[in-house]
């Protein structure tokens, strides 16, 4: 991939909302706030935020990096609609990145070579999203793959793990407040994996939901 041009990276698949302009491991700016169900609202301030502090012209990004699951539907559709208004405007790609293997990414920065972990998000009060890894000297790889599980699941494929994401509590594990990668961490990984995944044709560009979103119907209650 092109290291001089910057990628423009954004995260909203989790309440972190996150953007940044990223030229490097050693040079990027951005810009992040963890605030719940504000994504519509400050997405975009963050957004020309790093643009402006960076100095770079849209046009001349490399390309679009964004987040694409799994995680919040409402959030991931925000930072999908984003990615692609911008890429259209300036004539960029887009390239979609897998949340959690950002995540593995970003916490291969601070765990020891071959260490095991579990990501599990919330989908619901009785659903996770769950992925195990092991890093490697490269690297990392999948050790499970990613799947919804029941909370009773989790429990049973986590005795004894180290667990991180907002799900963690439910089996009383600390690390609750690591549960999505940086935009840095989002524009990295397009960096060194995603060549194969970039594209213009935003048509067919959608989040990885991994469930059915279900509109319930709610009975007139008087």
């Amino acid at each position: 991939m092109n290291d001089v041009k910057p990628i423009l990276a954004i995260e909203t698949s989790e309440k972190l909302c996150s953007t940044c302009v990223y030229f490097s491991k050693d040079k990027y700016y951005e810009a992040n706030a963890v605030l719940k169900n504000s994504h519509a609202e400050i997405l975009f301030d963050l957004i020309d935020f790093v643009i402006t502090k960076s100095k770079v012209e849209p046009k001349d990004f490399n390309s679009v990096a964004v987040s694409a699951g799994p995680g919040s539907f409402t959030g991931l559709r925000i930072g999908m609609s984003a990615a692609k208004g911008i890429a259209l405007a300036a004539s960029l790609p887009i390239i979609p990145v897998p949340s959690f293997e950002a995540l593995a990414l970003q916490l291969k920065d601070t765990l020891p070579i071959d260490s095991e972990f579990c990501i599990a998000n919330k989908v619901n009060s009785d659903e996770v999203y769950y992925a195990k890894f092991k890093l490697t000297a490269d690297s990392y790889i999948f050790a499970e793959s990613l799947r919804i599980l029941k909370n009773n699941e989790l429990k049973d494929k986590i005795a004894n793990a180290l667990v991180f994401g907002n799900a963690a509590a439910v089996a009383d594990e600390p690390n609750v407040n690591i549960f999505a990668p940086h935009a840095s961490y989002v524009a990295e990984w397009a960096k060194q994996f995603g060549d194969e995944r970039r594209t213009k044709d935003f048509d067919f560009i959608e989040p990885d939901y991994l469930k059915n979103f279900i509109i319930k119907d709610r009975k007139n209650v008087k």
